[in-house]
């Protein structure tokens, strides 16, 4: 590797060390027999500039924080895949901020500001709609473009990629209904998230309209508790249908239907939300939402890529579609 500085390239090429500086951040400010000349100099030194120097002489850090809640979870690790494929397409550098339950939201944001990002993409999709507000606030105020991916707001100003999870919601809840399910029930999280409130707002609409009474109930992700839970309060409740917010609570609840003797789909039908690898993995496999994790990741990175450049955007919220991929633990 060449230990070629930029003050080689500049002494080489006679000019000063701003118009190297502009060569590599701004080419387009300097003439062309001039930034030719420095690119020459450059190929000939075998120089690398500093990504660090780059992003102090154009006031920019080429870094993209990113916030997570739970990088374990099957679709954040795919998330990030497209995340990653994007950044990397345009030369950014991302640094992981996790947020976990002990920790208190806001004092992370305030380390992702000190840390002087060019931009965030928020995927921690457990937040209330006030939580939202507050983050959004943060950076705004900060001047930070940010673009919430997969977590969902109601407020026009906050840019995201996500699905239309009520209309999912809606859609796999129906699905149920018209397979002649009646005590259909949803499996969702104790704690409130702004994704899952309009999971439960789509599915009680079409109980709604079916003349039924939604039945709610609420538990934790973490498979270990879950399982307690179902043990001991389905145990004496009819239930034909079930549907878990994620995949994995989805499954968790359909394993301990088949450990006590009930027969899936005939006798019970199970589906979930996000299409990960717990459907496939599971016997029998998964109903579920497929949500393209990837391509939100991919679309909310370029979308942020625009907002920190400042580039004219047509619409700051992008809903891709969904559809319901059916296997056997539905009819």
């Amino acid at each position: 590797m060449s230990n070629a500085t930029i003050y080689d390239v500049a002494g080489a090429a006679g000019v000063s060390l701003a118009t190297v500086s502009r060569v590599l951040n701004n080419p387009e400010k300097v003439k062309e027999e001039t930034r030719q000349r420095v690119l020459k100099v450059i190929k000939e030194l075998g120089y690398r500039p500093n990504v660090i120097a780059r992003g102090l002489a154009s006031r920019k850090t080429t870094t993209v924080g990113i916030v997570i809640s739970d990088v374990t979870r099957a679709s954040v690790a795919e998330m990030l895949g497209g995340i990653s494929d994007i950044a990397h397409n345009y030369k950014y550098s991302i640094k992981l901020f996790s947020i976990r339950e002990d920790m208190d939201v806001m004092d992370v944001l305030k380390d992702i500001v000190a840390e002087q990002v060019d931009g965030v993409l928020y995927l921690n999709d457990e937040l209330n709609e006030s939580r939202v507000e507050e983050v959004k606030e943060i950076f705004q105020d900060n001047q930070i473009p940010f673009v919430f991916a997969n977590v969902v707001s109601d407020d026009p100003e906050v840019p995201m990629v996500s699905i239309d999870y009520e209309k999912a919601g809606y859609e796999i809840t129906k699905m149920m209904l018209d397979h002649h399910r009646k005590n259909v029930y949803l499996l969702s999280t104790a704690r409130r998230y702004s994704v899952n409130d309009k999971k439960e707002a789509g599915y009680s609409k079409a109980m709604q309209e079916a003349g039924l009474e939604p039945k709610i109930f609420r538990t934790s992700g973490d498979t270990h508790v879950n399982r307690q839970h179902f043990k001991t309060f389905f145990s004496d409740k009819k239930v034909d249908a079930a549907i878990g917010v994620r995949d994995s609570i989805a499954v968790s609840f359909m394993n301990i239907a088949i450990d006590d003797g009930v027969k899936v789909p005939k006798d019970l039908s199970v589906a979930g939300f996000q299409n990960t690898k717990y459907a496939l993995l599971s016997r029998p496999n998964l109903t579920s939402i497929d949500v393209p994790v990837y391509d939100i990741g991919a679309v909310s990175m370029r979308l942020l890529t625009k907002l920190m450049n400042a580039k004219d955007v047509d619409n700051i919220r992008i809903i891709l579609p969904h559809y319901i991929v059916k296997r056997q633990s539905t009819i």
